[in-house]
């Protein structure tokens, strides 16, 4: 049996800019994302009064969804039953949403509490749905230890967004009837 040689170099210029970053991050990103008046930059998904749902800008696997509570509480115990009502609602939202556009054969759900678990925001509870399907452990992470992602963030976006709105159009249209409606942004 031969052995390949694993690559020299894999030229990924776009990681630059969170390796600047991940070592200080400036604030809290939900924080930040629940506070901004567009949602593509951010790309937040959906919202809800007491929760967010928003692509990981750094995936693990194309699709990375993260829900998150608006208010920058830490763990489980310290949230309303509004705030896990609302990261339920969307983390729902998230499953249909993904099982729609992208037809995973799995769904990995993870919480990392506290900065030796993983947590990259540390102090703000968010929970991570990374879809799965048969065959995405192919040769590229087993062998060159890489990740392919075939689509750009701008492209998911766009397209969990297409399908979170037409999940969400009965519900709206019911709330626009009862006079309960929820404005949208960007």
């Amino acid at each position: 049996m031969s052995r390949q040689r694993a690559p020299e170099r894999l030229w990924a210029p776009w990681r630059m800019a969170y390796i600047r970053r991940a070592g200080q991050p400036a604030g809290c990103l939900f924080c930040r994302a629940r506070r901004a008046r567009s949602d593509r930059p951010g790309l937040v998904l959906a919202r809800r009064p007491h929760a967010l749902l928003m692509l990981n800008r750094f995936p693990y696997n194309p699709a990375h969804l993260m829900v998150a509570v608006a208010r920058h509480a830490a763990e489980f115990h310290e949230l309303t039953p509004g705030e896990r009502g609302d990261l339920l609602d969307l983390t729902g939202l998230a499953e249909r949403a993904l099982a729609a556009e992208y037809h995973p054969h799995g769904v990995n759900y993870g919480a990392n509490v506290g900065r030796v678990a993983g947590a990259g925001y540390p102090g703000h509870l968010h929970l991570h749905l990374v879809p799965r399907w048969d065959g995405d452990t192919n040769f590229m992470p087993t062998i060159a230890g890489v990740r392919v992602l075939p689509e750009s963030l701008a492209r998911t976006w766009a397209r969990l967004r297409k399908a979170i709105r037409a999940i969400e159009a009965p519900r709206s249209s019911g709330r626009e009837r009862s006079g309960r409606g929820q404005g949208r942004r960007g």
